[in-house]
């Protein structure tokens, strides 16, 4: 199994960094932080994994040749945090929350859990390696903020968060979209096709 960072750049896919053995099973899933810092990962293993991309904290588009540089100085898809047994099986769908504080998970064990992403911050390294960031994060990263057992009749294949923050959905192989409350995991009022 392989973790690859690619990037589009003049329509072509160029790789920029990859992690050989990342999970000792199938990587199902893998999603970027809102900011770019962090990639999480999920595999068959039943791990959590959350990377530092490597990636600086660079906006605009003038400084790409910039950004490139120093990110082939930093030491790229380190592990962050991980979760052993974050499920009971395959861990099949990940993604950050909007302001990146959080991350939910869907498994294969029918089961769909938020995550407290981990607070990270960036450590500025003086020369000889001017302008370079380390990404670094607290031991307690990808503590269990909240659970939904039973939350399908089937394997759960997708999860997402809504814009704000505020909802979780779903989507399973019992051929049911869910909305979920974050403040109160039950699924949401508003009738989605197929659900029950």
């Amino acid at each position: 199994p392989k973790l690859r960072l690619l990037a589009c750049l003049a329509g072509k896919l160029e790789l920029l960094s990859e992690k050989t053995n990342a999970h000792s099973g199938r990587i199902f899933s893998v999603a970027f932080s809102p900011d770019g810092t962090k990639i999480v990962s999920g595999s068959r293993d039943k791990t959590i994994k959350v990377w530092d991309s490597g990636a600086p904290r660079v906006q605009n588009r003038s400084s790409l040749a910039k950004t490139r540089l120093l990110a082939c100085l930093a030491d790229k898809l380190e592990l962050l945090s991980e979760k052993t047994d974050a499920h009971s099986s395959n861990i099949t769908s990940l993604a950050f929350s909007p302001d990146g504080t959080k991350i939910v998970s869907g498994s294969d064990d029918e089961t769909i859990k938020v995550w407290d992403s981990g607070v990270c911050f960036a450590l500025k390294i003086t020369p000889p390696w001017p302008k370079l960031t380390l990404l670094a994060c607290l031991a307690d990263a990808l503590g269990l903020l909240s659970e939904k057992t039973n939350a399908h009749c089937y394997f759960i294949s997708s999860v997402a968060f809504s814009p704000d923050g505020t909802k979780i959905v779903s989507g399973s192989h019992d051929f049911t979209i869910r909305v979920w409350d974050l403040g109160a995991p039950e699924p949401s009022k508003s009738p989605l096709l197929g659900q029950n």
